[in-house]
């Protein structure tokens, strides 16, 4: 800034009446009209240009630009004839002029050669006769390149004016404080990063390699997309970069690096002359069968049908623009004719490549004289092409945007203007900066109802178009719309596919698949692959219990309680619920070994009522013998209360049934033994032993020692008794429906009674073994009790150690194995006497005074 003062000091010292002066030159504009306002615009009509390296020794030189960029003429063109739509258009900007000044430009350099010229305008001098006369631009519009507008927009936007561009999607553009005066018409690369990552997810694509143009546009819109890709789940391969014109190993190593990959999706964030190089190179060396998808600078240009490896691209997906409709630009373009531009060299160029004709004036001899009756009207070629206005229709809204921001300037009254107090703007005197506050806060509807407005990014609203690369008959590729992303709609509905069937890159019919793991079924989970991204993973089977009903899941879920996973592990399903039925084989064979015990035990009863009178019978205690058959009995059906579902009845009576029947068994049989000692006792001289335990006393004996049992069940039931309980611990997979004891000390109480009264009897029994060989009651009860015990010591141990229904299975095969005991040990050798030996079942016999040949004869 010093500098410049001290420039600006010396031009007022050499000249009183100058205010400033113009340094340098600069160059004309390519095309331009006259206006009272004057909008400017930077195209690049061409592109290429010779590799010259500036020694800055000189002033440089610009650059001449080689090949024909038809799209960015068609630009020009397009902003040209809305200028002229709202020139005629009496209700916007009446009695305002607007003219243009377009440069068509290539490279950095130049392009912001040309902003400064919009800038600074082509008075060489300024005096202050005609200082309010200048012809700095109130706007620029352009350039379509992200990195010039960068270069511009810094520069540009230090002395406000604003630049609204149409194709610059860099969302480094979005910093207010680097770009203060920037605005566009065409969504942020954040915007299209993020469709692009749902894209890609949609598609199911979570394995997959980048690929960007190694400047602003490209890295920074390949980091947006990387981000928004993360997020989405979807992992990147490989990140790369190259420019046109860098080193040749850099491409080659882009591609090996291709071939060598595993991933068969590629996102190319590029312009189409990156992608042209790129695939020309994959071409030759036969790299196919890959699905790409591109960002908008390259995925509708025309030219990429220029390059050899342009067959690659065909089913390449890519979100664009919306396409626009723009009534009366046809015939504009079709109008287009040197004489409209007389010093225009590039229309000269233009009409002569379109006509293969020379004009006068041009050095081209070659060519054969234009007659001057050529016309575009009936020319079909991509600048007289109106099926599909995209990036063209961001032009028309761009400069119609700069016109409403002006219209509102010119419209306002008084006291409601936007500055201080209310003021408005001098319309004689219009300043960047005015123009600049009322284009920040425009706000209208297009022809085609489209709402323009800019956020406080100077972003536009984000809408795109998916568009499907195909081949089309005249060899040339066009973009078919596919889908749509609209940023302004809740993210679950942004993203929408139509009807439209895909054509898949490669030559694929159906959707390619591109992912570093396939997917996990239902029932597996993921197990990330150590040292390897997200989406590389080991599909793991639920553990045990557990289940996953969806694909790819992180987390396998634990079943509920009553629940256990399917043989798939995809679902929950109730577990079985194991009890001793009577419909199962084990169930079938207690209940029956049961019944027949109940039936033995009648019959065995029949036979001692049948011969009650006998010497045998009447020898061993009928009424006990009676009673014991009756308790056997008792003991044989209460094995029945274990089988079938448990519940609150069944639970509390076969454990207190059991204890009870077989306190009076054993009552019993401790009754007999008793009165079988007694008996001997009896006959010692002077012995008066068996009035004291006369049929009297036994009863009351069996009486008491079950009042006892009683007593012990119903404090047991009253405290805490049995009740029906689901056993999850014992198996994972299923349910053991069983009676819970309630009170342990209980349930060994009854058992505990009940033994010892077998150990007493089993003494008892064991002092008497000494009688008479023909009265041998003592040692059946011995050999009885010998087995009751056995069995119900082993019970013990079996029934701790076995699970679910095998102990309640244990139990009643001890029952019945105790019971048969008592059953076939104490009457089955009576029974035998009674039925089989009717000799034996005398008096006689049973005192010892009958001989064997006496019982033989």
């Amino acid at each position: 800034m010093p500098l410049l003062k001290l420039v600006f000091l010396v031009l007022i010292m050499r000249r009183g009446d100058s205010v400033c002066q113009l340094l340098g030159w600069a160059e004309p504009p390519e095309l331009y009209q006259d206006g009272n306002l004057i909008l400017g615009g930077i195209f690049s009509f061409r592109t290429g240009q010779d590799g010259v390296i500036n020694t800055f020794q000189e002033v440089p030189q610009v650059r001449t630009c080689k090949n024909f960029n038809v799209r960015e003429f068609k630009f020009a063109q397009t902003m040209i004839f809305a200028i002229n739509e709202i020139n005629r258009n009496p209700e916007m900007l009446p009695d305002v002029k607007l003219g243009y000044k377009i440069y068509d430009t290539c490279g950095t350099m130049d392009i912001l050669r040309a902003a400064l010229a919009l800038m600074s305008g082509q008075k060489r001098e300024i005096s202050e006769n005609n200082c309010t006369e200048h012809d700095t631009v109130q706007a620029i519009i352009g350039h379509s390149g992200s990195r010039p507008t960068i270069a511009i927009a810094q520069i540009v936007g230090r002395f406000h004016i604003p630049v609204v561009s149409h194709f610059a999607t860099c969302a480094c553009l979005n910093n207010r404080k680097e770009y203060p005066t920037f605005f566009r018409t065409i969504p942020s690369d954040l915007y299209q990063s993020k469709a692009l990552a749902q894209l890609v997810k949609h598609f199911g694509w979570t394995w997959i390699g980048a690929i960007a143009v190694e400047n602003e546009y490209g890295l920074n819109g390949m980091a947006a997309f990387i981000h928004a890709a993360q997020e989405n789940g979807v992992c990147i391969e490989y990140s790369e970069s190259f420019s046109q014109t860098g080193p040749a190993h850099r491409l080659q190593r882009i591609v090996e690096t291709i071939k060598q990959s595993t991933s068969t999706v590629i996102m190319a964030f590029m312009s189409h002359r990156e992608i042209k190089v790129l695939t020309t190179e994959l071409y030759k060396q036969n790299i196919t069968g890959l699905q790409w998808v591109g960002s908008d600078a390259w995925i509708t240009d025309h030219s990429l049908t220029d390059s050899q490896g342009h067959s690659i691209l065909v089913g390449s997906l890519g979100f664009t623009v919306t396409r626009g409709r723009i009534p009366g630009l046809d015939k504009h373009l079709r109008e287009v004719h040197p004489s409209q531009f007389p010093d225009s060299q590039f229309v000269k160029d233009f009409w002569e490549d379109v006509f293969d004709c020379s004009l006068k004036g041009t050095a081209e001899v070659q060519r054969k004289k234009c007659s001057g009756f050529e016309s575009l009207q009936d020319i079909e070629s991509q600048f007289t092409d109106v099926s599909a206005l995209r990036f063209t229709n961001n032009v028309y809204k761009s400069v119609y945007a700069v016109a409403h921001a002006l219209h509102k300037l010119f419209k306002c009254e008084d006291g409601q203007g936007p500055f201080s107090s209310g003021g408005c703007a001098d319309t004689k005197h219009i300043q960047q900066w005015q123009v600049l506050q009322y284009l920040s806060t425009v706000n209208f509807t297009t022809k085609e109802g489209e709402q323009i407005y800019f956020d406080s990014n100077g972003d536009s609203p984000a809408r795109y178009e998916l568009v499907n690369l195909r081949r089309t008959n005249k060899g040339t590729m066009e973009g078919v719309t596919v889908g749509f992303y609209d940023a302004s709609l809740p993210e679950s509905h942004q993203f929408i596919m139509n009807n439209v069937s895909v054509v898949w890159g490669g030559g694929q019919t159906k959707v390619p698949v591109s992912v570093c793991s396939e997917s996990c079924p239902s029932g597996t989970h993921m197990a990330l692959q150590k040292g390897k991204p997200i989406c590389c993973y080991d599909c793991v089977p639920c553990p045990s219990g557990e289940i996953s009903n969806l694909t790819n899941s992180i987390h396998c879920m634990k079943c509920p309680m009553e629940y256990w996973p399917n043989t798939h592990r995809d679902a929950c399903i109730p577990k079985t619920i194991e009890f001793l039925a009577y419909g199962e084989i084990m169930g079938s064979l207690l209940a029956l070994f049961s019944l027949l015990g109940v039936f033995l035990t009648v019959i065995t009863t029949l036979v001692f009522y049948c011969h009650k009178e006998t010497p045998l019978v009447r020898a061993n205690n009928s009424e006990l013998s009676f009673l014991l058959l009756f308790s056997l009995t008792l003991c044989f059906l209460c094995s029945l209360t274990f089988i079938g579902r448990p519940s609150e009845w069944s639970c509390m009576l076969r454990h207190t049934a059991f204890g009870i029947t077989f306190v009076l068994c054993i009552s019993c049989v401790l009754g007999k033994t008793i009165v079988v000692l007694m008996a001997f006792r009896a006959t010692l001289p002077g012995s008066n032993v068996m009035k004291w335990f006369g049929p009297a006393q036994q009863r009351l004996s069996v009486l008491a020692f079950t009042l006892i049992q009683v007593l012990i069940c119903i404090v047991w039931l009253t405290i805490d008794p049995p009740f029906p309980f689901k056993n999850f611990l014992h198996f994972k997979e299923k349910i053991i429906f069983e009676c819970a004891l309630g009170s342990a000390i209980g349930f060994w109480a009854v058992l505990g009674y009940i033994a010892l009264l077998a150990m007493l009897c089993f003494i008892l029994a064991f002092l008497a073994r000494k009688l008479p060989d023909n009265f041998n009651e003592a040692k059946f009860i011995t050999f009885s009790m010998l087995i009751f015990c056995a069995v119900w010591i082993t019970f013990i141990p079996a029934y701790v150690s076995s699970p679910g229904k095998f102990s309640v299975a244990v139990e009643i095969f001890a029952i019945l194995a105790s019971s048969y005991g008592l059953l076939f040990c104490i009457f089955l050798p009576k029974c035998y006497i009674i039925l089989l030996k009717p000799e034996q079942n005398t008096k006689k016999h049973l005192m010892g005074k009958t001989s064997n040949n006496d019982i033989n004869n």
